[in-house]
């Protein structure tokens, strides 16, 4: 049987990875006690570095109403293709 996916939240990655930062314990004793390979441990604090600028980016907020207004978008776009799906039934005799 195929073993399935482990997914780990934002918020664990991110607290192993400011711990990987601080380098009060090695990477190999970090992936022991939270049973992660070293490797991604090292990939998720490359990625915390990289992308730490975005934390005191003021357009932050804004994008969180992007995404909502996208959500608001994409739900009427459903809307009317199923109305033009219907239309092109009934039309279409």
């Amino acid at each position: 049987m195929k073993k399935e996916r482990r997914k780990f939240s934002a918020g664990f990655k991110a607290k192993v990875a400011i711990k990987a930062i601080k380098e009060q314990q090695t990477v190999h004793e970090l992936a022991a006690k939270y049973e992660v390979h070293p490797t991604q441990i090292n990939t998720w604090k490359r990625e915390f570095l990289d992308n730490a600028d975005t934390v005191f980016n003021k357009d932050k907020a804004v994008s969180k109403d992007d995404s909502q207004e996208k959500k608001e978008l994409y739900s009427k776009i459903g809307e009317l293709q199923i109305q033009v799906d219907f239309l092109k039934k009934v039309l279409g005799k």
